[in-house]
């Protein structure tokens, strides 16, 4: 078993910043992957990073890799999420995901594990 807990959510104005965080506990292997999503209001959730601890990362887009920037402590099993010149269309719950794959994925069912979400809101 995983257990995941973000944090670092909140409200903030467009153009500024956060660092989410994830803490992982339990059983966490160097083969597992850690992904974080979204899911903006009416919307599906969508893949935005992914990191593996022995290596290789993975983000949803190029554009999304300018501004989202995955990483990782593996010796505190934490991994971040570093969101800068946020947007209003970025206001999301940003969920933390875990599974024990071969390699970083963007696929939701992927992933055995989730954390309870963050919220992100970005006001104009």
């Amino acid at each position: 078993q995983v257990q995941l807990v973000e944090s670092g959510g909140g409200l903030v104005q467009a153009g500024g910043s956060l660092r989410l965080s994830c803490a992982a506990s339990g059983r966490t292997l160097s083969s597992y992957v850690m992904g974080w999503f979204r899911q903006a209001p009416g919307k599906e959730r969508e893949f935005v990073a992914a990191l593996r601890w022995s290596g290789g990362r993975i983000h949803s887009t190029d554009s999304v890799k300018a501004r989202f920037i995955i990483s990782g402590n593996n010796a505190l099993h934490t991994v971040y999420l570093q969101i800068d010149s946020l947007r209003p269309e970025d206001t999301a719950t940003y969920y933390c995901a875990a599974g024990d794959l071969g390699r970083p994925s963007r696929t939701e069912g992927e992933y055995d594990y989730w954390g309870q979400g963050t919220q992100v809101t970005v006001s104009s």
